[in-house]
């Protein structure tokens, strides 16, 4: 079994996981979001789809027992564990334009989006090809009268964690999330391991 590896605050990785491997990502601090998303390996057109995986759960709140399926309605993963119970599939990867357009900065931070850009590039995966992340650990509530839809801290504390199990091999990019309203105003590293 790999030690845990930890993604830096506000930085972003990727990294192969094979069928039938097991991945747990762990809020090392607490209130800390990671961005995920993969891309069938040996395929890269196929990918993680937010769209398909909450059609198919019938709620976009989703947790232990889930598959998540791909744009080809193939299932990716299932989550197997998870000690939180509150994520979000529904927005996008924080961008720089999401702190130019939502904070007003002038100088903005690239963002969970410019980290997967830069981790996932040597794998040949073009901005463009990056979809809506499974934002573990996120905290998004739906108001079900007006569909105004709310950022609040994580529910997760310092070491609740999420595993995944692959159900084909993937190439799979992660992030400590960069976005001040995603992790309650302050940066934290997220520590990820692969368990064969």
């Amino acid at each position: 079994m790999e030690p845990l590896t930890i993604i830096p605050p506000r930085s972003g990785t990727a990294f192969i996981l094979r069928k039938g491997q097991k991945l747990k990502v762990v809020d090392i601090e607490g209130e800390q979001v990671s961005d995920f998303v993969c891309y069938n390996l040996d395929d890269r057109a196929e990918y993680l789809s937010s769209g398909r995986t909450i059609d198919y759960a019938e709620t976009i709140f989703l947790t232990k027992g889930h598959p998540f399926y791909s744009n080809r309605s193939n299932i990716m993963f299932e989550l197997v564990e998870d000690t939180v119970g509150r994520h979000d599939f529904l927005l996008t990867p924080c961008s720089a334009d999401t702190f130019r357009i939502i904070y007003g900065h002038t100088h903005p931070h690239r963002g969970c989006f410019g980290n997967l850009c830069e981790a996932l590039k040597e794998y040949g995966i073009s901005p463009d090809a990056i979809p809506i992340c499974f934002n573990i650990f996120m905290h998004v509530t739906v108001n079900g009268e007006t569909g105004r839809i709310d950022v609040l801290p994580p529910k997760s504390k310092a070491g609740d964690y999420v595993i995944l199990e692959a159900k084909t091999d993937l190439l799979i990019g992660m992030t400590a999330c960069s976005a001040e309203m995603s992790n309650n105003y302050s940066f934290k590293p997220i520590g990820y391991q692969i368990l064969d």
